[in-house]
């Protein structure tokens, strides 16, 4: 059930006037909680026992760390680590390890293909880091069983993200949450800038880009170009879309999420650019992983390690692929070059600061190559082509790519001089505004919309 689907926008009113019907808080959350479940069944009934399961292991183990003794605290998080490391390589890395084993020893051990359950990445990263900051003695674990699994099946944030931490997410529920047309204006407005990016531009790029990375060899360098541009447009508006509609979501329940996004592409070095890039995500490979390698206690060259390493292990994350393991390098090697160069020339010359912005999106959109394509061979042809070493080939330019980009990069150059631009869904003005483009968007954006690209982690 995608967000910007014709099931979910039929699905959500109905729960949001159950919910407003409803009373008692304690039965509010029990509908909201069975709606996440059908939410998730939707894809498979059974991966809701899964989820359920998961959620009452990590509940269990992080009491455990509570009530243990110093000395045995350790073994309790490494059980809950274990737990949901193994979860998430059994599901997601079994079948791509054995094909590596046969491929460098001409073994033929049989291929394992297990169904992977929509956003496992995602809550499994949610659950360790609840463990984490119980044996950190950051949080006090929940005593209600409920609240935890609440926190973990929330649909708003369920499949792909914002990895919402049960640090945040649970203390508010302390208070009661009804339905209040203050939170549904702002949640609404929200969450149609979210279906806007995702269906008016998202799913627009990509058509350029399916076909261009479907074959590139066919294409010349400049459309080529215009399918690795469209992509780093279609990744960003396709993503953040979906944090927009989440947060919105959950605004609409009374509910609070981080921000994800802080238009990332306005970076002026490849630091900052993880600051503003999926930052529930960045936040937490820097405060469960990099800090755990040792961060920047060790020495500076084990900080440069720890940097590649967090990154290097942060593509892998994202798929069971060599092509996001590159990704991840080339982005650590990246992160640790910018600090080397940033600790022995600390003060950025007006040079480098105006080169800033234009160097690391090309850096990122270079990058971006190795993350959309297939295959390396695919990614060799793309930069090849990028690089005007094979320039030859088809010219098309897709005229809804290029509208698209310009409006991109004339809303992020308005931002980059008016960091107050404001959307508030009951100003008239953007009321109007908010209306012309839904109706444009149900007349041109193309009629089937895809699953959300990280919905595949």
């Amino acid at each position: 059930m995608i967000f910007s689907s014709l099931p979910f926008l039929i699905f959500l009113p109905i729960v949001l006037l159950l919910v407003a019907l409803l009373k008692q808080e304690q039965h509010r959350r029990i509908a909201i909680f069975a709606a996440s479940l059908f939410f998730y069944g939707w894809w498979d009934w059974r991966f809701c026992f899964f989820l359920v399961a998961a959620s009452t292991i990590d509940y269990w183990l992080a009491l455990k760390i509570q009530q243990a003794a110093p000395i045995q605290k350790r073994r309790w998080l490494l059980l809950s680590l274990a737990s949901n490391l193994g979860i998430l390589a059994a599901f997601k890395y079994v079948g791509w390890l054995l094909h590596n084993i046969n491929q460098l020893t001409g073994w033929n051990l049989p291929a394992v293909d297990i169904p992977l359950p929509l956003g496992i990445s995602f809550f499994t990263f949610q659950a360790m880091s609840y463990t984490i900051d119980v044996y950190r003695g950051q949080f006090n674990p929940t005593k209600r069983w409920f609240d935890f699994s609440f926190s973990m099946s929330f649909f708003p944030h369920l499949i792909a993200g914002p990895i919402v931490r049960a640090s945040h997410f649970i203390p508010q529920l302390d208070k009661e949450h009804p339905i209040e047309r203050d939170n549904l204006l702002d949640g609404l407005a929200t969450f149609s800038k979210g279906f806007l990016k995702k269906t008016l531009l998202a799913d627009q790029f990509a058509v350029c880009v399916d076909v261009v990375f479907a074959n590139p060899a066919f294409f010349s360098s400049g459309t080529v170009w215009l399918g690795v541009a469209a992509y780093t447009a279609q990744i960003y508006y396709d993503f953040s879309g979906y944090t927009d509609m989440a947060i919105g979501l959950a605004r609409m329940f009374g509910f609070q999420f981080p921000n994800n996004f802080d238009h990332p592409y306005l970076s002026g070095n490849i630091t900052d650019f993880w600051r503003r890039w999926h930052i529930s995500l960045s936040s937490w490979l820097r405060d469960y992983l990099y800090i755990s390698l040792g961060g920047n206690r060790k020495g500076r060259l084990r900080t440069y390690v720890n940097l590649a390493l967090t990154m290097l292990l942060g593509g892998l994350w994202h798929g069971a692929n060599w092509t996001f393991v590159v990704w991840g390098g080339l982005h650590g090697l990246a992160l640790a070059m910018h600090k080397l160069i940033s600790e022995r020339w600390p003060n950025p010359g007006q040079v480098r600061r105006l080169l800033g912005v234009p160097l690391t999106l090309l850096f990122v959109m270079v990058c971006w190559v190795f993350f959309r394509a297939p295959s390396f061979d695919v990614a060799s042809i793309v930069l090849r082509k990028m690089a005007f070493i094979d320039s030859v080939g088809c010219d098309w330019p897709y005229v809804q790519a290029l509208l698209g980009l310009g409006a991109a990069i004339g809303a992020h150059v308005y931002v980059a001089f008016d960091r107050r631009l404001a959307f508030d869904f009951r100003k008239p003005i953007f009321l109007t505004i908010l209306v012309v483009a839904l109706i444009i968007d149900l007349m041109f954006a193309p009629t089937s919309h895809g699953a959300f690209i990280y919905f595949q982690f």
